[in-house]
């Protein structure tokens, strides 16, 4: 993972951060969507971004999303190594967590200036 492609995810993350000081929930959930979809072929970034997930449906008390990144916790930190992991997929309990989905424009350049 490049600096660039790790600063855009701390980026996103930092937003989520923000979305919660002003609890705002929903638009934090975004970001670590956005998030999600810029690290997921990084082990350690798939699998915080997923804790960081369930950490938010606790606050959401949203069963649904508690038990679904339960299952994307331990999906992402031992099939993430092996390169398994649906591109694009925004990580929450809304899509099946093995559905490839098309990359958001903004997040498609990012990914392709990683390099």
């Amino acid at each position: 993972m490049t600096e660039a492609l790790a600063e855009n995810i701390k980026t996103e993350i930092d937003l989520a951060n923000r979305r919660l000081a002003a609890n705002d929930l929903s638009g934090a959930f975004k970001h670590l969507e956005r998030a999600h979809v810029l690290g997921q072929s990084s082990t350690y970034q798939h699998t915080r971004i997923h804790w960081r997930m369930f950490k938010l449906a606790l606050r959401m008390r949203s069963v649904r999303e508690i038990w679904g990144q339960i299952i994307r916790i331990i999906g992402a930190s031992t099939k993430t190594p092996l390169g398994i992991y649906p591109t694009g997929n925004t990580g929450g309990a809304d899509v099946w967590f093995l559905k490839p989905m098309p990359f958001p424009d903004d997040l498609q350049e990012m990914l392709n200036n990683k390099h």
